[in-house]
């Protein structure tokens, strides 16, 4: 059965069973991440499987089913946790400098669209800098693990030279911020 009844009242359980409510910072930051994991899901299938980014952003997915499951856990529970791979922001880093070395040089800001997969890679990055920031407040207020913090800062940078990479790719045409 799909629905429980449990948070009618406005509470949710953590992984490890605590109750708390859904505005608490602990479910706005996992709660943020699973939405940046469905517009990851979108760009991905807005910019169609034979990608050459699709690969990667399905696995992107997988890490942050992992950092979101990982910020459910306010306690230690008595089962084992996934965790993220090692070398997870590196790998992040690798396909940056990859896609960055294919593009010209960026002199000023650039405004969000050129194609439909690069306006749904800015809307994923927006979303990672949020998840970020959630990260961050519930940093301030329970231990969370840096590699995860880590991660999301790079991805934010990945969505970013990705959404370039694929206005030029889909032959789009950038536009730059120009005053008016």
């Amino acid at each position: 059965m799909i629905y429980t009844k449990t948070g009618d009242a406005g509470d949710t359980s953590l992984v490890g069973g605590t109750r708390v409510a859904k505005c608490d910072v602990r479910v706005e930051a996992y709660g943020t991440v699973d939405e940046l994991n469905a517009h990851i899901g979108l760009l991905a299938e807005t910019a169609g499987a034979a990608a050459p980014c699709y690969a990667v952003l399905k696995g992107v997915q997988q890490d942050l089913f992992v950092i979101q499951t990982l910020l459910a856990v306010e306690q230690a529970v008595e089962f084992s946790l996934p965790q993220l791979p090692d070398g997870a922001t590196e790998d992040i880093e690798r396909q940056i400098d990859a896609l960055q070395a294919q593009l010209p040089p960026l002199r000023t800001f650039v405004i969000p669209g050129g194609t439909v997969a690069a306006a749904q890679c800015h809307v994923a990055r927006t979303v990672c800098r949020r998840a970020e920031r959630r990260m961050v407040a519930l940093a301030q207020q329970a231990a969370v693990d840096g590699a995860l913090l880590r991660y999301v800062n790079r991805l934010s940078d990945y969505l970013f030279v990705l959404s370039r990479f694929l206005v030029l790719s889909q032959e789009g045409e950038e536009t730059l911020y120009q005053p008016r």
